[in-house]
């Protein structure tokens, strides 16, 4: 496929949604209505909480869904579709409801994060989608937020696109990374679409390209002397690499009245070679040079050098960042939760030999429940038509111990899910990126609770039910025995 080839988004979807789209067509009133809800079970590299990602690619998604007539040639080439259905297709847009949590909010596992309410068809076509782009960006933004916070106030951006899985990955991972935190990014196009700050330095390949280091340097530093960052190990970091950058400030960049910006280490023993470059620059009266490393870095190792003491003021972040190599699959599934009938939504439930994979029934609200601290201290499912009063105690149900009697007693609650879309027409206006990236950083600087941001063994929050809702879950188990 060429690079400018136009691409149909509505055709990224598996088969199956298709096929069995076609069997409502055929066999059942296909304009019955039915709530499909988009959750996860858990969270990334064990971590205690997730970022909500993904909203504005979906929100575009479902804007411009529609089947062209080279996607109704190619499905009429399958044989497995009759004309009437594929004249629907023809035809079709997206004519339901959609709920979901602002995208940059802090998300846990089994609330729904969206809801779909439409008639089936449309609810079963938008399914892939709705997953890959969730599932990507929450993954990746999440990430971020983590190596952001690991790195303790100093700037992180985004170096990952040569290990991306393809340029979409690389492109949308950049804009979740910055929703996450990440100060910058390497990759030209995301700058440009986003408005993402872009960041560069230069490649061994310019210093192995002139006869020596110096000179590579001097040749960089005059056609950059306002933002000059020399990467320093490409040879020996102590020995030349760091020489070389104070001879290139002192003789090239002081005449011009320039300062150098920063070096760069792509490589060694992180930790001590900061701490010796530091000295050494130090020494040199280029105490405002600032020290950039790269390298495999993520959460871990980023942390493991801050407590061995280094000197570095920021991290350039790859692989692990965009592709989140730790745990590199979100995990978001998309279940039936309820079925119109007589104007009615009939809660349904899959039940599972997994216990976890037991979904939570029937069209619902979530609540996320604060303190007079302001901190988030449970999220709170109930049924959609339950009306809460938190001005007196709220009673609720932890599902992990139900016989508890437990109460919310002088909390308020925030709805998390907002409408988007209302029968096809979309009803929300979107924030811009940056206000959804300080979206991230005000709850998780000031909503979420210092033992959820733990990266080994953190609080789990907790996840509640209404005592009505929890009632009407457990006798659609008992009805599933």
């Amino acid at each position: 496929m060429k690079l400018n080839d136009s691409r149909n988004p509505a055709m990224v979807m598996d088969l199956y949604e298709l096929t069995m789209s076609y069997g409502y067509f055929k066999e059942c009133d296909w304009n019955t209505r039915v709530a499909f809800d988009l959750f996860y079970r858990k969270n990334p590299d064990g971590g205690g909480y997730a970022i909500a990602g993904g909203l504005e690619q979906i929100i575009d998604y479902i804007e411009h869904l529609h089947f062209e007539e080279a996607d109704i040639a190619y499905l009429r080439s399958l044989n497995l579709f009759d004309e009437d259905f594929l004249t629907y297709l023809r035809d079709f847009s997206f004519k339901g409801d959609l709920y979901a949590f602002p995208e940059g909010t802090v998300i846990y596992p089994n609330e729904p994060v969206i809801t779909v309410v439409a008639p089936m068809i449309d609810a079963q076509l938008v399914e892939t989608s709705l997953l890959l782009h969730f599932n990507h960006q929450s993954l990746i933004a999440t990430k971020a937020s983590r190596i952001v916070r690991a790195a303790d106030g100093r700037p992180v951006s985004d170096m990952g696109a040569r290990r991306a899985h393809n340029m979409d990955a690389a492109v949308y991972g950049a804009r979740a990374a910055y929703i996450g935190g990440a100060a910058g990014t390497a990759t030209v196009l995301a700058a440009q679409m986003f408005g993402i700050p872009a960041i560069g330095t230069m490649a061994h390949s310019w210093v192995m390209g002139f006869p020596d280091e110096l000179t590579a340097f001097n040749k960089y530093a005059k056609t950059y002397p306002d933002n000059t960052v020399l990467l320093v190990d490409t040879y020996n970091v102590l020995k030349s690499g760091i020489p070389n950058a104070i001879k290139t400030a002192k003789e090239v960049l002081a005449p011009m009245g320039r300062r150098l910006k920063a070096i760069r280490i792509d490589s060694g023993d992180l930790a001590y070679l900061s701490k010796r470059s530091r000295e050494m620059l130090d020494d040199a009266g280029l105490f405002d040079c600032r020290i950039i490393v790269s390298n495999s870095l993520d959460e871990y190792t980023i942390t493991s050098l801050l407590n061995q003491e280094s000197t570095i003021d920021s991290f350039g972040v790859g692989e692990r960042l965009i592709t989140s190599k730790n745990d590199p699959v979100f995990g978001g599934v998309y279940k039936l939760a309820a079925i119109e009938k007589d104007g009615v939504f009939q809660p349904k439930i899959k039940i599972s030999e997994n216990p976890e994979k037991i979904t939570n029934p029937g069209l619902k609200q979530v609540y996320r429940i604060f303190n007079e601290e302001d901190y988030a201290v449970a999220d709170l499912i109930a049924g959609y038509d339950e009306t809460l009063d938190f001005s007196k105690p709220v009673p609720y149900i932890d599902p992990q111990s139900p016989w508890k009697r437990n109460a919310f007693e002088n909390c308020y609650a925030a709805a998390l899910q907002v409408h988007i879309f209302k029968s096809g027409k979309r009803i929300y206006k979107l924030p811009s990126l940056d206000e959804i990236r300080a979206h991230v950083a005000d709850q998780l600087n000031n909503k979420v609770w210092a033992e959820e941001l733990r990266f080994e063994y953190p609080h789990q929050h907790y996840l509640a039910m209404t005592p009505s809702y929890y009632r009407m879950k457990m006798s659609l188990l008992d009805n599933g025995r």
